[in-house]
């Protein structure tokens, strides 16, 4: 029954409300239930009025049509919705996999991707994206070389946390290629999907491109709503959707009342809401890029293509000892690589809070103080 520990939620639970500058948090810049109500427009009486009974198991239908709108070939009973995105991942995992299943998940990658899937199968294989000069790269080549007729599933993340790395539609499509061929089902998690730094570069859902696709995504992100806790899967397969919505009735049964009714509130203005975590992300990658050409020798940097995260080479003997100091010493918290399964050399920087700025500059006036 052991499972590895959860290394990334450890880490900022030791940290995230206590240490006054975050520069490694992977979500947007948030806002007030007022705010949010007053921006669509919404009538406050509504909520107020709502009844904080049980809903129903998939979602409400209202917050499932609102969820189907955002792609192509998605209705309302193809979407499954979530207490919380994290869910998405446990019920997945636990409806698809046995002991033994052949699983390939895409490194690094979230605790829970590698971890649950490593705890239920024990047969995981890792897929790691390769380092190049200023960025990243996916290797097809190898995924060519892992998977084969008995892979169960092969679990990706685009736009990628840590990374910020997002394949070409070219690539894209030869890995669907791929797991089609080989038959087997993909887990596409999409949580980062909209804030791409070229809007041209924005992917097609999975879930509008492959059949056996379930694909994740929620509210925590692009749309800087973390506090709703409200994700979704997308599955197509009948079949499957059951089975998940049977794991959740042994998980939170149902999503809270309050969450779906805003999160449909917010369904209604998510180009705005996706519009303005894009504009800061830009902001302060401009920040960022600035304070790196000042520090070349202590950093690698890779810009992200897409997300509000981005995985940079860090020129110290330990970067998990370096960002404990650093949390400690000057209250800047940036999370180790390895938390996420990468080396103990790199550092993940997050951009999409409206705090950067300040938390950049305290973290330069620590790096100038040690010379």
């Amino acid at each position: 029954m052991h499972i590895a520990p959860f290394a990334t939620e450890q880490y900022f639970n030791l940290y995230e409300f206590s240490t006054p500058h975050i520069l490694g948090a992977s979500d947007c810049e948030t806002m007030s239930v007022g705010e949010l109500l007053r921006l669509a427009q919404a009538n406050v009486d509504d909520l107020l009025d709502l009844r904080l009974g049980y809903t129903e198991s998939p979602g409400s239908p209202a917050l499932r049509a609102a969820v189907a709108s955002l792609y192509k070939t998605v209705t309302p009973d193809e979407v499954v919705v979530l207490g919380a995105p994290e869910e998405g991942i446990y019920l997945t995992l636990r409806a698809l996999l046995e002991p033994g299943s052949h699983v390939i998940v895409l490194t690094p990658a979230y605790d829970s991707m590698l971890n649950l899937a490593d705890h239920i199968s024990g047969h995981v294989s890792r897929w790691p994206l390769r380092v190049q000069p200023g960025g990243w790269a996916l290797d097809l080549d190898e995924l060519e070389r892992l998977i084969t007729t008995d892979t169960r599933l092969v679990i990706v993340n685009f736009p990628h946390n840590p990374t910020g790395y997002l394949p070409d539609a070219a690539e894209f499509d030869a890995l669907l290629d791929i797991v089609r061929r080989h038959g087997a089902w993909l887990l596409c998690d999409e949580m980062y999907r909209g804030l791409e730094r070229n809007p041209a570069d924005r992917l097609p859902s999975a879930a509008d491109r492959y059949e056996r696709a379930v694909t994740l995504s929620g509210l925590s992100k692009t749309y800087g709503l973390p506090g709703l806790r409200t994700g979704w899967l997308v599955v197509h397969d009948p079949a499957l959707r059951a089975a998940l919505i049977n794991w959740k009735h042994y998980t939170t049964i149902c999503a809270s009342a309050p969450s779906e009714a805003l999160a449909t509130v917010a369904l209604g203005i998510d180009e705005q809401l996706a519009t303005r975590s894009r504009s800061l992300i830009a902001d302060n990658l401009e920040l960022a890029g600035a304070f790196f050409a000042r520090w070349p020798e202590m950093f690698d940097w890779r810009p992200p293509r897409a997300g509000s995260v981005a995985l940079v080479g860090l020129n110290a003997p330990s970067a998990t000892d370096y960002c404990h100091a650093l949390a400690r010493e000057a209250g800047v918290l940036l999370l180790p690589g390895p938390c996420l399964g990468a080396d103990d050399h790199s550092v993940r920087f997050g951009f999409g809070r409206a705090g950067f700025a300040a938390a950049l500059a305290a973290y330069e006036r620590y790096l100038e103080s040690r010379g």
